[in-house]
């Protein structure tokens, strides 16, 4: 499993917990081909132990240095590297540019990344706010976003550099881990679920025939021998979940689609042809879900690259569902766009 910032972040607690001194380096603004995106960290404790990254390598052991300064005399320290750099700052092989902001890892701040957690626990999201002009950082719920920090940039789960009432502040998005539920145990599907295991998606496979839904087929995942009408209530589908439905059986597909088209999940997917997309779609109608709702159905599902091994539809969903997760055009609908405008 990939390291992520949940994980980086938490190292510095437990560093904290055990009173060792801790800083912690986080990239606020990126330019150009930058490394790491905004929101990545590295934490260093005071014997010189580091955890995450800040650059991918290239300028690590200055930010390391840097930190071991902020540990020893507690100031915070904003650095620029590459782009229109100070001379003595080093330049990236990429060719972008990176601002990366240090500071101590205090009690006010353990506090706070304690809160995260809970948020996260709970899958909701937050926000970590950090005046770079000095200042006690806060914590930004869902429920209390303002501003120019808006629930919308919760929800996108994208860390950025914002001017708040005339201060720049950076907000680390700390949203809860994406989930992948996936209906239906096929063949497809253990695939999906192996690939997805390793992007750091949840996953959960629902499926009510028993000699599907095993452990031999899916290791190291939540399997829920339910129809999916009486699981997916139980389980609950927020805006941070995805929803493949693989089974091809209506008896089973159909009401986890109804359900699923209902929610705030941000994907629902579909296995089939066009053709059966056109019948499922008479069903659905049939059973009240609405146009709008329907609008919301990626049927069939997966980018079309041609997939047609189960790995192949694997690769092929998953991408699809990262880029809705993502909300980023493909580059080839750019250029279409573009050479039309």
């Amino acid at each position: 499993m990939l390291t992520d910032e949940a994980e980086i972040l938490r190292q510095a607690e437990l560093w904290g917990e055990s009173e060792r001194g801790v800083a912690v380096a986080t990239v606020v603004e990126t330019s150009g081909s930058a490394p790491r995106p905004p929101g990545s960290h590295l934490v260093v404790e005071q014997s010189g132990l580091f955890f995450g990254s800040a650059s991918g390598g290239c300028v690590e052991g200055d930010v390391i240095t840097a930190a071991l300064d902020v540990i020893e005399d507690g100031a915070p320290r904003l650095l620029n590297f590459g782009g229109d750099e100070v001379a003595w700052r080093p330049g990236l092989p990429c060719g972008g540019g990176i601002g990366v902001y240090v500071q101590k890892l205090d009690p006010v701040w353990g506090k706070l990344l304690a809160d995260m957690r809970g948020e996260y626990a709970s899958r909701r999201a937050c926000g970590l706010v950090t005046p770079l002009d000095g200042g006690a950082p806060w914590l930004l719920r869902m429920s209390d976003a303002i501003d120019d920090i808006s629930a919308s940039t919760l929800r996108a789960g994208r860390s950025a550099f914002v001017e708040h009432r005339g201060r720049p502040m950076f907000v680390y998005v700390h949203r809860p881990p994406a989930r992948l539920v996936i209906v239906g145990a096929v063949h497809a599907a253990q695939a999906l679920a192996a690939i997805a295991r390793v992007a750091n998606f949840e996953v959960v496979v629902i499926d009510p025939r028993a000699a599907f839904a095993t452990s031999e087929r899916f290791p190291d995942t939540v399997l829920i021998p339910r129809w999916p009408d009486e699981a997916l209530p139980a389980l609950g589908l927020d805006a941070f979940t995805a929803l493949a439905v693989l089974s091809h059986d209506p008896k089973i597909d159909d009401a986890a689609l109804c359900i699923a088209l209902a929610s705030n999940c941000f994907y629902v997917g579909a296995l089939g042809s066009a053709a059966s997309q056109a019948r499922r779609v008479e069903r659905l109608k049939a059973r009240g879900v609405t146009a709008n709702a329907l609008a919301r159905l990626r049927a069939p599902i997966g980018l079309d690259i041609g997939a047609v091994s189960p790995t192949e539809i694997a690769v092929a969903v998953l991408g699809e569902i990262v880029l809705t997760q993502r909300r980023k055009p493909l580059r080839a609908e750019t250029a279409r766009a573009t050479a039309y405008a």
